[in-house]
Parts: structure tokens; C-alpha cells; sequence
């Protein structure tokens, strides 16, 4: 599933140069939705709220209040019907530097719960002329109820169909080998791999006994998407 907002007075009614933007415009199955103070006026206001809206505004003031005052906003949003190739992601991320091209002053991604302002989403995303999994996906850092470990957890997947990742209860000492994991999976599961229930950690920077199991649900507001929990057995447990 795919899901954008694009903010500002756009023109959609400009030819869409498809050899430019590498696009064949939104693939079938994404919905273009178009909104303003003639049509659900409300809705530009609605993702202006929240956790991801309150630290781009502490992040870049200048475009957030562009942004606060732009009453027109337009969203993609769906499910790609041939999703046999990357295709689809392709085709929605040059429609949409079509769409800030046009107009457009930020596109905010609430699978990554990311604001971007123009010149990143082309240096990152467009720019590359390829996936790039992890400039479509973030991982995010939570404290636990012990606030000497971590929650390491990542949102944006859900592109690649495919689930989110989620480590509980991590230490300072292995911050560095779980962060490679995510990236590492983020990684295999973009480009197709299927990660297997039960299938065991193996890398040299984390402990043995890691195991992989799947879990959540695609209604689950921590991912938006089904996740992959990664855990080790307690201290002194043994098997039987």
C-alpha cells in the first residue's frame, strides 16, 4: 500500500512529461484525490496534527508554516494492482515530483510519519533513479519502561509489501548490531525475500539464539503493517 500527501495549489492540468519524471503517472490501483475549500476543506487540516507534524515544525518552521497556510492538498493512497515488480513504486515517485514541480510545496509520508521539503524527496528519492529501501522506510528509536534499553522499530515496509521490523529490549552495546539487522532486512525484504517464522539471527555482532517470528497486524498504529519481532531467550533460560 501506498500513501502520500502533497501540499500546495498544484496544476494538474499540465501535460506530464513521462521521459522527465520516469513515470507512467499514478499506477492503477492509487487513487488521486484532490482537495480544497471547494472540496472536504477539512482534510489539508487533517495530517497537520500529531507527533510528525509537531517535529517538522520544530525542524523546519519555515515550511511548516507555508504548509499551515496551504488549504489545498493533494492524496495518493492504495494499492498498486501489478505489484510483480517495483514498477509501481517507480511510477508514484516520479508522479509526485511531477506534482511539486507543479506546485507543490511538501509531501508528507505517513508511513514514515516524515515531512519533506522539495530539494530532500529529490535528492533522496528521485535522484537515485532507483528503490532505495531505506530512503522509503525510517527506523525509529523508543525508550522501554527501563530506560536503559531500547525499542529499535521501523515504519515504511508496508511499500514493499512486506512487514516492519521490531527489537525490544535492546542494550547500549548492541545499538549498533540491531540497527545493521534492520537495515539488513529492510534491505532483503524490498527487493523480495520472504523472511520465514521462526528463522534464527545469525550475525557475528549479535548473540546467538535471536530468533525472528511474525506478528502484529495491518490495524497495529505502532507500524501500520504486519512486523517481524526479533528476540533473544532471557538470561539463565535454557531449553528443554
Amino acid at each position: 500500500m501506498l500513501f502520500y500527501v502533497v501540499y500546495g495549489e498544484i496544476n494538474l492540468s499540465t501535460p506530464l512529461p513521462r521521459l522527465e519524471y520516469r513515470t507512467n503517472g499514478a499506477p492503477d490501483g492509487i487513487k488521486v484525490m484532490s482537495y480544497g475549500p471547494n472540496k472536504r476543506p477539512e482534510v489539508p487540516g487533517n495530517f497537520r496534527q500529531g507527533y510528525p507534524w509537531d517535529v517538522f515544525v520544530n525542524d523546519n518552521p519555515k515550511l511548516a508554516a507555508v504548509v499551515k497556510e496551504s488549504q489545498y492538498c493533494v492524496v495518493l493512497r492504495g494499492t498498486p494492482t501489478d505489484s510483480s515488480t517495483l514498477d509501481y513504486l517507480r511510477d508514484t515517485v516520479g508522479f509526485i515530483t511531477y506534482l511539486i514541480d507543479h506546485g507543490g510545496c511538501a509531501i508528507y509520508d505517513p508511513f514514515m510519519f516524515r515531512w519533506w521539503q522539495p530539494s530532500d524527496w529529490k535528492q533522496q528519492v528521485f535522484d537515485p533513479a532507483a528503490a532505495v529501501p531505506g530512503h522509503h522506510t525510517v527506523i525509529l528509536v523508543s525508550e522501554e519502561p527501563d530506560s536503559s534499553l531500547k525499542w529499535y522499530h521501523s515504519r515504511g515496509m508496508r511499500k514493499f509489501g512486506r512487514p516492519d521490523i521490531s527489537v525490544h529490549n535492546v542494550t547500549t552495546e548492541l545499538e549498533d548490531g540491531v540497527i545493521d539487522l534492520c537495515n539488513r532486512l529492510i534491505e532483503l525484504q524490498a527487493f523480495g525475500h520472504i523472511v520465514q517464522d521462526g528463522q534464527q539471527v545469525k550475525m557475528s555482532s549479535l548473540p546467538s539464539g535471536g530468533v525472528i517470528r511474525h506478528a502484529g497486524d495491518l490495524n497495529d498504529p505502532d507500524f501500520n503493517n504486519f512486523h517481524l519481532d526479533v528476540s533473544w531467550p532471557k538470561p539463565g533460560r535454557t531449553k528443554r
